[in-house]
């Protein structure tokens, strides 16, 4: 099967990443519509944002059948957890159009660590110890901690929590006393059950797999930082800043990836029948030259996303077209060997509170996100946490702005995307000074 040569598609989703997906399926000539839902200030740009909220299933069936359309790509990982691919498919109406994203159940491989973790046991995939704690084993958890792992201390909540539930700790007491906060109700519902999980002990790797449930494509990689201040300090945030490609994920590397890693994911879910259809990322470390995986999440990630699709030159609905319907081994991606980098811009506070609604001035007009623009010698200001209010372009979220440019080495790219930055204002304005020089 195929699409059609051209294409209606609804992107749900509204962060860095989704304006990265729009600003790349308004590149393809096959691209009809695209509507956004709900978007951002930046999406408007590439499409049409349309006022819907991702996790209400019924008005995106509605929405769907009077915009005719042919294809939904699902940006966040909530409506996947939620169950959206399985809601097209049991409803007679909506059945036939194909949703980017995996099925409920497979979605767990990022909804639930302990899910994942035995995923992985199951299938030989190389990644940390661990052990799952509840309130009913609370002591034997603090037990764990005593006697089986050795410090720093990993807690990670079981659930969805906007990449900030994981906690590494050096003190033996303050990790016993975080984990029976982390059950007491500290990231809510998601950490109802916690995982204790070994230190891995190298340097994070980003991997990135596209698939059609039966075979795979790897995407290029990309290195990411999840730490608020310089030199990776301070508490964990959903993303900093990113790099690709990375310097020490060499072919060799990536070979034990691919055969260690990558191959065995895909053959558990081809044993196991999960309906996938879409893209794994796939967090690991580089240990000493041997790849282990730290989590999997099952939808592309963020601020990742946004140097990886400018680094792709292939036509991202003809690598819809090869998820969708079975047929990804016969499709081809190009990718350019020059370097992305993009530096977030967040609000004052993050990633505690902060405020909303401050006017955004300096804003690039012509080639930011612009549909259609190429990004081989642009920068591009994906917008994150951004709404329209008066006509003018405020934050609405905690990351602002995910400055991405291209150049023929790191300091090139983000020196880039400093000197943008740099023209760019609003109250509370911060980005990490240091994106990619741990890798120089």
């Amino acid at each position: 099967m195929k699409l059609p040569q051209t294409v209606n598609i609804l992107l749900l989703g509204s962060g860095g990443r989704e304006h990265a997906f729009a600003w790349k399926i308004a590149q393809s000539p096959r691209l009809e519509k695209l509507f956004i839902a709900p978007g951002n200030a930046g999406t408007r740009s590439c499409g049409v944002n349309a006022d819907l909220d991702p996790s209400n299933f019924p008005a995106i069936k509605q929405f769907v059948l009077n915009n005719y359309i042919n294809l939904v790509v699902v940006g966040p990982e909530q409506p996947l957890v939620e169950g959206v691919k399985d809601y097209f498919l049991n409803d007679s109406e909506i059945r036939h159009i194909p949703v980017i994203g995996p099925s409920q159940e497979a979605a767990r491989l990022e909804g639930s660590k302990e899910y994942a973790k035995a995923f992985m046991s199951r299938h030989g995939v190389p990644t940390a110890a661990y052990f799952t704690v509840t309130r009913d084993n609370v002591e034997e958890g603090c037990a764990f901690l005593s006697d089986k792992v050795q410090t720093p201390y990993v807690l990670k909540a079981d659930g969805l929590a906007a990449g900030k539930g994981v906690l590494i700790i050096d003190d033996l007491a303050e990790a016993q006393a975080e984990l029976r906060a982390m059950l007491e109700g500290k990231f809510g519902a998601a950490s109802k059950k916690v995982v204790i999980e070994e230190f891995l002990s190298g340097i994070e790797v980003s991997v990135f797999v596209a698939t059609d449930g039966k075979s795979y494509k790897i995407l290029p990689e990309a290195k990411d930082y999840k730490r608020i201040g310089e030199g990776d300090t301070g508490p964990n945030t959903g993303g900093m800043g990113a790099v690709s490609p990375v310097p020490f994920a060499t072919p060799e590397f990536m070979e034990k990836v691919r055969t260690r890693i990558v191959e065995p994911t895909i053959r558990g879910i081809r044993e196991e029948e999960l309906d996938y259809t879409g893209f794994i990322f796939i967090g690991l470390m580089n240990c000493g030259g041997e790849p282990k995986v730290i989590e999997y999440n099952v939808r592309m990630g963020d601020p990742e996303t946004e140097v990886v699709l400018p680094r792709i030159r292939s036509d991202i609905i003809d690598l819809f077209e090869g998820i969708a319907h079975g047929t990804l081994e016969e499709k081809t991606i190009t990718v350019t060997p020059r370097t992305a980098a993009t530096v977030v811009c967040v609000s004052g506070g993050y990633p505690g509170g902060y405020a909303k609604g401050l006017p955004i001035q300096g804003l690039p007009t012509a080639a930011a996100g612009e549909s259609g623009v190429e990004a081989e010698d642009e920068t591009i200001v994906f917008h994150a946490g951004t709404a329209l209010k008066g006509g003018e372009t405020v934050t609405a979220g905690g990351r602002v702005l995910a400055v991405t440019s291209l150049g023929d080495s790191i300091p090139a790219a983000t020196e880039r995307s400093y000197g943008t930055i740099e023209g760019i204002t609003y109250e509370g304005k911060y980005c990490r000074r240091d994106i990619g020089r741990d890798l120089l």
